[in-house]
């Protein structure tokens, strides 16, 4: 019988009020990495990674993805030559701000409706610095996750997309591992053929995200203070707000 089973639920609650779990330490210690050491990450533990995604849940246990591995220094820098020119060539199309051509806000903002999750300020400020070279796409990690999801998947195809790729995040970092969720890539697969071609990526696969994975620089990882949102409690017919 193992330790857990032999601790009675009183005991584990009375623990949890005082220490977070180990899973939970994971979660809450787990920071975005944008500075890795060159050495590549074992292949054991790549596999194990994949695993880790492999059993994340999905409507209908459909698994509604493909994961690909990209360890070769050259095809990374490549995909990243194609994101940066992409970068320059959106930036040119959409940054209005350059003297001479505030012609273009009306344009710009219009079609910035039409694509607001991708040229929100957010990413629309990243793509500028992409462009100008002062943003890595992969922030020189050594190993390369690339996700593709099912288009025909049941339900939300993304939304299982992204729990994999979380599990995947957890784990690489349980394991003493830097990661980063990277969808600046998203260009490269949607608008090069070539890429989608070297990679053998065809209908119904499309991509989803990536991860860069490899051993951080520093120590990074920690807990930090993160916003917080007001949740509405429903509860004995009242409802109440907590933090």
């Amino acid at each position: 019988m193992s330790t857990q089973q032999q601790i009675s639920r009183e005991e584990r609650i009375e623990r949890l009020k005082i220490d977070f779990t180990e899973t939970e330490k994971v979660i809450l210690s787990r920071r975005s990495v944008r500075l890795y050491k060159k050495e590549q990450v074992p292949e054991f533990m790549v596999r194990r990674i994949l695993e880790a995604g492999r059993f994340a849940p999905s409507a209908g246990n459909s698994q509604p993805w493909k994961f690909v591995v990209v360890r070769d220094a050259q095809v990374i820098e490549s995909i990243t030559k194609t994101v940066v020119n992409l970068c320059v060539l959106l930036r040119r199309m959409t940054d209005y701000t350059r003297p001479g051509y505030g012609w273009m806000k009306p344009s710009v903002k219009f079609f910035t409706r039409l694509r607001y999750n991708d040229l929100h300020p957010v990413p629309f400020g990243a793509i500028s610095l992409i462009a100008q070279g002062k943003l890595s796409v992969w922030h020189g990690a050594p190993t390369v996750i690339l996700i593709f999801k099912d288009v025909r998947g049941v339900s939300n195809p993304d939304f299982d997309c992204g729990i994999a790729g979380q599990n995947m995040v957890l784990a690489a970092h349980s394991m003493g591992l830097g990661t980063c969720w990277v969808g600046f890539a998203r260009p490269a697969f949607e608008y090069i053929a070539k890429w989608r071609k070297y990679f053998g990526i065809e209908f119904p696969f499309k991509f989803a995200n990536s991860i860069a994975v490899g051993w951080p620089k520093g120590k990074p990882d920690g807990m930090v203070a993160r916003q917080t949102h007001a949740v509405d409690w429903y509860e004995s017919g009242q409802r109440r707000t907590i933090y």
